[in-house]
């Protein structure tokens, strides 16, 4: 195996791994519940902003708003999940 051709070949990889990565970082996708709450995260999975509508907050019932919360936190992380997997889908690399 000719160790040249290797290295270019890794390097190549390297260079479209960080690629991809900067392209995620630059999307953003957006998870909601029942429309009363809305979670935007970027397509790394980190939340960049949470939106609360004033009819989802009763202080009579904190449950239901930490219902609200996980849902639409667990939709925008499915969202940013698969678009990580779109994204690294031909690159035929373990791990990505």
């Amino acid at each position: 195996m000719d160790m040249k051709k290797l290295m270019k070949q890794m390097q190549q990889a390297q260079a479209a791994a960080a690629k991809i990565q900067d392209d995620l970082a630059a999307k953003s996708v957006e998870g909601t519940a029942s429309g009363l709450v809305t979670v935007t995260m970027n397509g790394h999975g980190k939340v960049t902003a949470l939106k609360i509508k004033p009819e989802a907050v009763d202080a009579d019932d904190v449950e239901a708003l930490e219902d609200l919360l996980l849902v639409a936190l667990q939709d925008a992380s499915a969202k940013a999940d698969a678009l990580q997997q779109d994204a690294t889908r031909g690159l035929g690399i373990p791990g990505f």
